[in-house]
């Protein structure tokens, strides 16, 4: 959610229709006569639009300050490598996949669909195409010199650790003064101290297991394989998007995302397990490595939303919604229920 830059996109820091509209004519040479704000994605770094062209053609516009740059190349290279599933970032006038605007990444790629695999829209074939995606990914022969330099998995334990402390002594200095969402916070906050104190002892616990343990090769991962980031279309088509914190890491990183899923957000059932290995194909998971995610993911998480309540320019429908997030979390409602489960 929270970009290298530290600062967090809300409507006043976005450009004027009318100048993004000039930037992507001039930087990519689509002249879009619609444009509109998309709202209600987690990342608070990135701002994204969907465009339209006279001819009917529609865009994502993204002015992003998260994530990496690699995402575009990810997403480029897979796209000419034929997986299916990913849509190629349309190219520059100079040939480049983003430009910079204002300090930050602006990119343009295909709007493929409106709908996405949230609340049990995907069928079984989806679920499959969905498997067979992920697992032409995982499948790219590495080194690849068109990938670039991918980052190494992250965040690392030591880093979410630090951001929930950082959140607990913020939390410590809140009074009656500050607003209902803060003290809303504050109370969930205390209430699921236990939970949380379990899930950083849990963490280090699996960590030092895995330090003893021969390390998996690594392999192109989307590290936020989430079914909001599923979208899908007619005749079984599914797509993978979002592409920004793309890394390398073993596999369970992205597998995580299908075994269980994100409760609370993206819950995924043991059916639909079946369905995505079906696609996927055989696969030996290392319980302890996707539990070790697990746990990563669910501190970074709680990090990451409590923070997004605690912005006072945040807009208040938006920090409610975060506020909602984390509540699930800290009463063990979400991924960190599942991660202490096992």
């Amino acid at each position: 959610m929270a970009g290298p830059d530290g600062v967090r996109l809300g409507s006043r820091g976005c450009p004027t229709d009318k100048r993004l509209r000039s930037w992507v004519r001039d930087d990519f040479g689509v002249e879009l006569t619609a444009l509109g704000r998309v709202d209600g994605g987690a990342d608070t770094t990135a701002a994204v639009w969907r465009g339209a062209t006279a001819d009917g053609s529609r865009y994502a516009v993204k002015w992003s300050g998260g994530g990496s740059p690699a995402g575009l190349r990810v997403s480029s290279r897979l796209a000419e490598l034929g997986v299916p599933g990913v849509a190629a970032p349309v190219r520059t006038r100079s040939g480049g996949l983003w430009t910079e605007r204002e300090g930050r990444r602006l990119s343009l790629l295909p709007w493929v669909s409106d709908t996405d695999g949230l609340d049990g829209r995907m069928a079984r074939e989806q679920w499959q195409a969905f498997g067979s995606l992920l697992a032409r990914v995982h499948g790219v022969v590495l080194p690849d010199r068109r990938l670039g330099d991918l980052p190494a998995e992250g965040p690392s334990p030591t880093a979410v650790a630090s951001a929930i402390r950082e959140v607990g002594r913020r939390l410590d200095t809140v009074d009656a003064g500050d607003d209902d969402l803060v003290l809303e916070l504050v109370a969930a906050w205390r209430s699921g101290m236990e939970l949380v104190t379990s899930l950083l002892a849990r963490t280090a616990s699996l960590a030092r297991t895995l330090r003893d343990r021969p390390r998996p090769p690594a392999v192109v991962c989307h590290t936020d394989a989430h079914l909001g980031n599923v979208l899908v279309g007619a005749a079984g088509r599914v797509w993978l998007i979002d592409w920004d914190d793309a890394a390398l890491a073993p596999r369970e990183r992205d597998l995580m995302f299908a075994v269980g899923g994100l409760p609370g957000f993206a819950p995924v059932g043991r059916r639909e397990q079946e369905w995505f290995f079906a696609g996927y194909g055989p696969a030996d998971v290392d319980r302890t490595r996707l539990a070790y995610y697990r746990c990563v993911r669910a501190l970074d998480d709680i990090a990451q939303l409590a923070a997004e309540v605690l912005d006072p320019d945040g807009d208040d429908r938006e920090r409610a919604r975060w506020l909602r997030y984390a509540r699930g979390e800290l009463d063990g409602a979400g991924l960190a229920g599942l991660a202490l489960a096992e």
